[in-house]
């Protein structure tokens, strides 16, 4: 069996021989570094990249000691995964890079293609097909990214996990309405705006849904709920397209 990389959520490997759980990997910080060249495997990265990923408070005065040790332990951890050379850490002139077979497969860029293959689908009209890569890159999205660590680097990468997440939803809502079954759309659609409180996008789809579904004081709340948080953080007022699905349900008997 391929082996199946996990960084969001756990840090784990599956593989034919079975579960590298997160407890085998050098600690902590021997997950952090897994998981730091999992992210960054396109190039190589060099020690000098790894430590400040490692201890983003300040080196200890023996890093580069502490570095050759924990790159030592997870090169000999990773020669037990998988096939011969499906997964690897390789080293040049002071740069390290983590190779892998193209039959690996690893959760965070299953859930970006996932994602592009869902707005493809939905893009040629293919609802019904969108469904199940919209949900796969939700479920992963949703899952923390390295829980209780912080970092640059890790706040990227949760920024691109709630990226996704707000891209998967919005497609499951469009899916969710276009094979109609609106109330869970309407689901999506509230999570969307939870999310993304400033984006005028999830409030106008909200009011379209409670409209389908006959919710007209739901959707005057969504409104006055978009203009309060527009005006109180923003100072702004919705756009010229919220504000025409005001005066349509103002419109309507």
């Amino acid at each position: 069996m391929p082996a199946r990389v996990y960084v969001v959520g756990r840090v784990e490997i599956e593989h034919g021989g079975g579960l590298l759980g997160e407890q085998q990997f050098p600690g902590r910080q021997g997950r952090l570094l897994f998981a730091y060249l999992v992210c960054h495997r396109q190039r190589p990265v060099t020690r000098e990249e790894l430590a400040e990923a490692l201890w983003p408070d300040g080196l200890p005065g023996a890093w580069e000691a502490a570095l050759h040790a924990l790159i030592s332990k997870l090169r000999s951890l990773l020669k037990g995964v998988g096939e011969p050379d499906s997964m690897s850490l390789t080293s040049a002139f002071g740069t390290y890079v983590l190779r892998t077979g193209n039959e690996v497969w690893i959760d965070r860029e299953a859930a970006a293609e996932a994602i592009d293959e869902s707005e493809g689908l939905l893009r040629a009209g293919d609802s019904r097909g969108a469904w199940a890569p919209s949900n796969v890159a939700a479920i992963t999205a949703r899952r923390p990214f390295l829980p209780g660590e912080e970092g640059e680097w890790i706040e990227r990468e949760r920024a691109r996990l709630h990226g996704i997440l707000v891209r998967a939803l919005d497609c499951l809502a469009e899916i969710w309405t276009a094979n109609g079954t609106p109330a869970l759309a309407l689901e999506a659609a509230r999570e969307t705006v939870d999310l993304e409180p400033f984006r005028e996008t999830g409030y106008q789809r909200l009011i379209r849904l409670h409209i389908a579904l006959g919710n007209r004081a739901e959707a005057l709340r969504v409104y006055e709920r978009c203009r309060e948080v527009l005006a109180a953080e923003l100072g702004t007022d919705p756009s010229e397209g919220t504000q025409a699905l005001y005066l349509e349900l103002l419109g309507a008997p």
